[in-house]
């Protein structure tokens, strides 16, 4: 109940005057049964507009610091996170991950829209990140599609000299990967669906992919002072290498 009265009348209606985000392809979100969306992410901001942009509920598996943030931001995230019945993770291990696979799954099995943000962590420069697994894992294991999602942000102009943010949700056509029913566990057949994924996510953002993941970036980061750019420079593979530094999709 608290889920949507945050979405219709509390929240919902602010946000939508003061941002006007536009929705594009929301028909391709079923009106029933689970279906994950698989998002870039490139703003805190992304968990309030991507749900506001449909009628169904959308359940996240929300990282463990959103429920125990400090002043404003901290107890407006916490309470929509809460009233919203969003399971909190802990990303700090591998067995932590996999508890979070393990119960995103039980999620999808309970016919529920699952938002999952395949790299793991915000993009540290506004680039698309390589995937992790653990969004082919949910969707091979349940067989329900993923629908790619795109988040773009772009200024505009106010009166007065002031800005604002012009926010574009698309939705791209729901992925069917039926054809790799029983692979689940495979490495290979995993990292393909992944990168397929991350493939139409790249098509719909228009984003620039890099082959790396994006919280090895942060991490060099913070231990180095360098820049994103420069750390992508340092991990990722030559272009020889690398291909065209694109994830691979199967359907071409």
């Amino acid at each position: 109940m608290f889920y949507w009265f945050l979405k219709f009348v509390a929240i919902g209606p602010v946000v939508k005057l003061v941002f006007r985000p536009r929705a594009e392809g929301r028909e391709h979100v079923p009106a029933g049964g689970a279906a994950i969306l698989a998002s870039n992410h490139i703003s805190a901001a992304d968990w309030i507009f991507m749900p506001l942009s449909l009628r169904r509920r959308v359940t996240f598996l929300a990282k463990r610091e959103y429920f125990t943030g400090t002043g404003l931001k901290g107890a407006l995230q916490r309470a929509f996170f809460t009233g919203a019945g969003q399971v909190p993770i802990d990303r700090s291990s591998a067995s932590a991950a996999e508890d979070a696979i393990r119960t995103g799954i039980e999620m999808l099995r309970q016919g529920r829209v699952l938002g999952i943000y395949p790299e793991g962590t915000r993009s540290p420069d506004g680039r698309l990140f390589r995937g992790k697994v653990g969004v082919a894992r949910m969707a091979l294991e349940t067989g329900v599609p993923v629908i790619p999602v795109a988040m773009t942000y772009t200024p505009r102009r106010m009166p007065f000299g002031r800005r604002l943010v012009r926010v574009h949700v698309r939705f791209g056509e729901p992925l069917d990967f039926s054809r790799y029913e029983g692979l689940a566990g495979d490495r290979f057949v995993e990292r393909s669906v992944t990168d397929e994924i991350m493939y139409e996510i790249m098509t719909l953002s228009g984003q620039e992919y890099v082959d790396v993941y994006g919280a090895t970036v942060k991490k060099s980061m913070e231990a180095t002072g360098a820049s994103a750019s420069d750390v992508v420079g340092r991990l990722q593979p030559p272009a020889g290498e690398a291909g065209d530094r694109a994830p691979r999709s199967l359907a071409g």
